[in-house]
């Protein structure tokens, strides 16, 4: 079953890299009592993701900070190693975004938004979505139709319904 608005959050443990290597980081922990955002993507590196989502995040990280957002976070079906390269590439990390990996996909899989593409190499990837997170609370979630394409998910328009 796919996650809605109005759910809490499954409690899964991502990974980070951290000073001293890989790090496990709950997601129960990372938004209990906190106003986050988590937005997914299919992979790291890959067009669409690289080229325009994040980035939207990265240029509304200030505009998201101003609406008492304490965290923006970016998740991937990726090991931490990948995320950390990734982050510092797009300059996501320089702009405070946490860059987590779901290596195993245990995360995106218990949200039911995990797909498989194949052709494309992608296998139990996650879906491209944006969600408001309060206390733990899923209380706005735009997913996009096509995981090739970043309108609903993308910052711009995850702050314009906030």
């Amino acid at each position: 079953m796919t996650i809605s608005q109005g759910d809490q959050l499954p409690d899964a443990t991502l990974v980070q890299m951290g000073a001293e290597g890989p790090a496990p980081v709950s997601m129960a922990e990372k938004t209990k009592n906190r106003k986050v955002v988590i937005f997914a993507v299919p992979g790291a590196f890959t067009p669409t993701c690289h080229s325009a989502h994040v980035p939207s995040f990265v240029r509304t990280k200030a505009q998201f900070d101003a609406k008492g957002v304490e965290e923006i976070i970016c998740v991937s079906v990726n090991d931490p190693f990948v995320m950390q390269a990734w982050g510092e590439a797009t300059g996501a990390t320089a702009a405070g975004i946490t860059m987590l990996g779901d290596a195993d996909s245990s995360f995106t899989k218990a949200l039911g938004m995990d797909f498989s593409a194949p052709p494309a190499g992608l296998t139990d990837r996650s879906k491209r979505y944006a969600m408001l997170v309060e206390d733990g609370k899923v209380t706005l979630l735009q997913e996009e139709e096509s995981p090739g394409t970043c309108e609903v998910s993308a910052g711009e328009a995850l702050l314009a319904n906030m």
